[in-house]
């Protein structure tokens, strides 16, 4: 006896349900898709002490990394109140007030949650090198005061250091090559890519007591303590690097004016280098503070005049006379004073910034360029040909040029990176699917209960 048509209609509805719910479990299992889910993101700040400033950096990258380095993006450049922290060698205690602005800043900016965990560093530069050459226990007192400051804040302060001004130059040569995406870049398929290294620039940077110049040379290192080597994105970098004391803007012109105090034969000098028209006193003992100006007069506790001579050609012969280029004489691998360079090569850039208060610097304006002048041409071996290839920025992509960036970037090759949340999901499409094979497995599955319940026991 064949089957009623109520009895029909229950066997569809239960071939129905099995049907769309078979159907809404495959497109579960097999349209499935693995996501990763971003990771938070981290932060840092980096206080760069240099010589006549003091700037703060915040930094921040995703905790996910690329090739075992952060990607990092600058978030905040903050400019502290006040000289440098060399200055305060005879009151150290002053030195944490004038950083707490730029903390506050940089506080303010990154989410309270993130405090306890973000690193804070304090690098200090050439005018610490100075003060710990002259006095190394005053230098150890400051980074106590600037430790005790900084100590005290939420953030992870993993404390005060000195960098070499080989870490310097090396640093700052990352920086640059990272913000110009010559050290990984994001390409147009979505994918992290490295250049080719044939691509990368040259660094110089002209700071307020010390210069640095770093670049890949076109051959090998012979002095392997002018080589720095660092992994960035998976890939290992060997440059030349090499910093000059007392060759930064500020000390090379104090060095300058102290030469022409000793050559002259009283108390009035004329400086070829100022304006005509030019006429100051100082107190002479203040010329003899740094470690970088020798010979001393015998008497600190006089005055001196200088008086401005607007004389190119015997300024240039008085910067000269800072060099030593001598010492150089028939090497083609030797820059000045006796130091290995090999040949300059590729593209470079320079560190270039404004000082504050214009006006106090307008004396020494024709000095600075002759000497930068005189440093890059005959000092470092730049010709009129290889001259175009230096551009002088202050920043690029958005981010100051300066080794803070780099230090964060070698850092972050510290700092383990946290593996992404696998998780699995579907696409819209298929995800809509589903959801209708699923309304139409519980209709029906409620209309086989019906028929069965009402209709069958008729």
């Amino acid at each position: 006896m064949g089957l009623t048509w109520k009895q029909r209609v229950f066997t569809a509805l239960l071939g129905t349900t099995a049907a769309s719910g078979l159907t809404a479990l495959l497109l579960i299992l097999v349209g499935t898709i693995n996501t990763l889910l971003s990771p938070d993101t981290k932060f840092g700040i980096v206080f760069d002490a240099g010589s006549s400033h003091t700037s703060l950096f915040v930094y921040q990258w995703p905790a996910n990394k690329e090739n075992d380095t952060g990607v990092v993006s600058q978030a905040l450049a903050c400019q502290a109140e006040g000289p440098g922290i060399s200055s305060y060698a005879s009151d150290p205690a002053r030195v944490g007030e004038s950083l707490q602005g730029c903390l506050e800043e940089a506080l303010a900016l990154i989410p309270k949650a993130k405090h306890h965990e973000t690193p804070m560093f304090l690098g200090a530069t050439a005018g610490m090198r100075l003060l710990s050459r002259k006095n190394h226990s005053q230098a150890e007192n400051v980074f106590a005061a600037v430790s005790r400051a900084l100590g005290q804040s939420p953030v992870n302060f993993r404390g005060a250091e000195l960098l070499t001004g080989q870490d310097e130059g090396a640093f700052g040569w990352i920086t640059i090559n990272y913000v110009l995406g010559l050290l990984v870049k994001y390409s147009f398929s979505g994918e992290w890519i490295r250049p080719l290294e044939e691509t990368l620039v040259g660094a110089l940077d002209m700071g307020g007591a010390s210069t640095q110049i770093t670049f890949v040379p076109g051959g090998p290192i012979l002095d392997k303590t002018s080589q720095a080597t660092f992994r960035l994105y998976g890939a290992d970098h060997t440059v030349y690097t090499h910093s000059y004391l007392c060759f930064g803007r500020d000390q090379a012109l104090s060095r300058l004016l102290a030469e022409l105090v000793q050559a002259s034969s009283g108390l009035l000098v004329r400086h070829p280098c100022y304006h005509s028209g030019y006429r100051d006193t100082l107190a002479l003992a203040s010329l003899y503070e740094s470690p970088c100006v020798l010979a001393a007069p015998l008497d600190l506790s006089q005055n001196l005049t200088v008086e401005g001579a607007g004389n190119p050609g015997a300024c240039v012969e008085a910067l000269r006379q800072l060099f030593n280029f001598s010492s150089c004489d028939g090497r083609e691998d030797c820059a000045f004073a006796g130091v290995y360079q090999p040949p300059v090569q590729g593209q470079f850039y320079v560190e270039a910034s404004a000082p504050p208060g214009q006006d106090r610097w307008l004396r020494d304006y024709c000095a600075s360029g002759l000497y930068i002048l005189t440093l890059l041409v005959e000092g470092y071996g730049f010709s009129e040909e290889s001259w175009g290839s230096i551009e002088f920025r202050q920043q690029a992509g958005g981010t100051d040029i300066g080794w803070t960036l780099g230090y964060m970037l070698n850092l972050t090759n510290l700092i383990p990176g946290e593996v992404p949340t696998r998780w699995r999901a579907q696409s819209f499409g298929v995800w809509t699917a589903g959801v209708v094979f699923v309304v139409l497995t519980l209709t029906a599955t409620l209309g086989a209960v019906a028929v069965q319940v009402f209709w069958l026991q008729d």
